[in-house]
């Protein structure tokens, strides 16, 4: 049986503001079944309400083909992770610093699936992470959409996997086909689902409704839970025309509200999820795959 958790607005608001030990680093993927449904703008917006939390942000675009985070904060990256894959560059050259203070990682065009790395490119990465030196707060994963081994392995490897979807039924079918895969082929089984652009929270409650049941019918042991939904807002396109975050131009927008509302849903659960503590065992995770 499917484990509906659901959580309202205003009773997240109501949480005590919990915070997750210093020693620990929340790894936290944002992915998607089909392309088109917000997930990078997600990521910037839900980076940017954490730091106002006051937490330590680090934010790595995983969608290694495309890679288009640093467009969302107006950045022109001179290196991305393929330097460091490659070994031509340390990861402090690569990472960039972002709006109040968000690092970045940001990704390039043509960088091939993890799964074929070789031995010595893997042992770049690790190198690379366990060199690094500043202590975070949240790792954010932007990943590519879709079930390719990238998206997929990014994932099962992060703490916490936030599943965006919108009303329409082909993003609902694709968001169950993610997690049918992750779920059969690798045992992963806790997911939480953000629905974004839709008119108010009952059209976000009826695609998690709508997903949920799919679920309950063919698969079991997953637990899904609603952690809320994105209100469709011009301003975001205008945002993103402006190569900016919603948050920064447009703050009393409806949708900067839900991503404040989504930021401090998050910082007030605890992850349920084992942690080792730092960055450097995620990517461990990662590589071992």
């Amino acid at each position: 049986m499917v484990k509906k958790k659901v959580q309202g607005l205003e009773g997240n608001r109501r949480m005590s503001q919990t915070t997750v030990d210093a020693s620990t680093t929340r790894v936290i993927s944002v992915t998607s079944g089909k392309g088109g449904v917000g997930k990078t703008n997600i990521v910037g917006n839900l980076a940017l309400a954490l730091r106002r939390l006051g937490k330590k942000v680090l934010v790595l675009d995983g969608d290694l083909g495309l890679a288009n985070i640093d467009i969302i904060f107006g950045l022109s990256p001179a290196y991305n992770i393929k330097h460091v894959i490659n070994g031509e560059r340390n990861l402090s050259e690569v990472m960039m610093r972002g709006p109040e203070d968000i690092q970045i990682i940001p990704a390039g065009s043509g960088v091939q699936d993890l799964v074929h790395l070789t031995q010595g490119q893997k042992l770049n990465l690790l190198n690379e992470f366990d060199s690094l030196d500043e202590n975070f707060d949240i790792l954010l994963i932007d990943t590519g959409a879709g079930i390719s081994s990238n998206v997929i392995y990014f994932s099962i490897a992060a703490d916490e996997r936030i599943v965006v979807a919108t009303s329409e039924p082909t993003s609902i079918t694709d968001a169950y086909a993610l997690i049918k895969v992750m779920y059969t082929k690798h045992g992963t089984n806790t997911f939480k689902l953000l629905v974004n652009m839709v008119e108010h929270d009952e059209e976000g409650r009826s695609v998690f409704e709508n997903l949920s049941n799919a679920i309950v019918r063919f698969l079991k042991g997953i637990s899904l839970e609603y952690v809320g939904f994105i209100p469709r807002d011009s301003n975001v396109e205008k945002a993103v025309r402006q190569q900016s975050t919603v948050l920064t131009r447009y703050p009393e927008s409806s949708s900067s509200r839900s991503f404040v509302d989504l930021a401090n849903r998050l910082n007030a659960s605890q992850c349920s999820a084992a942690q080792d503590g730092n960055i450097k065992f995620f990517w461990k995770k990662l590589i071992a795959r």
